[in-house]
């Protein structure tokens, strides 16, 4: 009883006291992801090294740098990069300790289910694109018309290497979010899974659209390896839909 209304008068504070709870989660957040930063700091070369394996592997590929700042800024970025994935279940917590509170016991097992299942579809998406689209569109991107010219020796910045990555892994990922954004929609009645079942066709096309619109290659390979699985996404969507659906009928049962 207690504990129920402690979390009954945290969630009717005043307007005041919530800004300074923001202020309190945005501050340790940030000393997280410094703390995380600095240690990924020393690890930073042999993050690197991983990340630059797709390209290590081709033959005749070379880094260079083309500024005298460019490989401390490369250092920085992934150790920022490695400061944010060790940080990430602290600054997850931070959120959820804010939010939580603010939420009906109804409406907060879902945010159960969507905050995992959002974080694991992201790791996936960004899976899916480093151990296999990266391999392949790589390979393709580098020595596609390399046999025009006599001499052809394809160079690579770390830095233009690194930000066509992270664009890479950041477009995967947020894809991968697809089957979250529909299940939410089922969810509260804007769409059916019935309506989905239905618009296969329509959903191919959006997503052939899609892939090529956000793809960060123009190349017609690698905006296949995403639509594949995103039109897998759309069919498993399709399948947890209707159980969402059932729920949803079942609570609007009982009202």
């Amino acid at each position: 009883m207690r504990r129920r209304q402690r979390k009954h008068d945290e969630a009717n504070l005043p307007l005041t006291d919530h800004l300074k709870a923001l202020r309190k989660v945005l501050i340790i957040s940030a000393y997280a992801i410094l703390i995380g930063t600095i240690i990924g700091w020393f690890f930073s070369d042999q993050v690197f090294a991983y990340l630059a394996a797709p390209v290590i592997r081709l033959q005749d590929i070379s880094f260079i740098t083309t500024t005298p700042m460019e490989p401390m800024l490369v250092k920085v970025k992934v150790a920022l990069l490695i400061g944010i994935v060790l940080s990430l279940p602290i600054v997850i917590w931070q959120i959820w300790s804010f939010v939580l509170p603010a939420l009906r016991q109804n409406e907060r097992k879902y945010l159960y289910f969507i905050v995992p299942s959002s974080v694991i579809l992201f790791l996936s998406g960004v899976g899916l694109c480093f151990f296999v689209v990266l391999p392949i569109g790589l390979k393709f991107l580098l020595f596609v018309g390399g046999d025009a010219i006599t001499s052809y020796t394809p160079l690579l910045t770390k830095a233009s290497y690194f930000g066509f990555l992270t664009t890479m892994f950041l477009t995967f990922g947020l894809v991968f979010q697809m089957p979250i954004v529909l299940l939410v929609l089922i969810r509260i009645g804007v769409l059916s899974p019935q309506v989905l079942a239905s618009k296969r066709r329509w959903a191919v096309l959006i997503i052939v659209i899609i892939a090529v619109v956000v793809s960060p290659t123009p190349d017609l390979l690698t905006q296949l390896l995403m639509a594949g699985p995103m039109y897998l996404l759309y069919e498993i969507s399709i399948w947890l839909g209707y159980l969402v659906a059932r729920s949803r009928e079942k609570e609007l049962a009982l009202k």
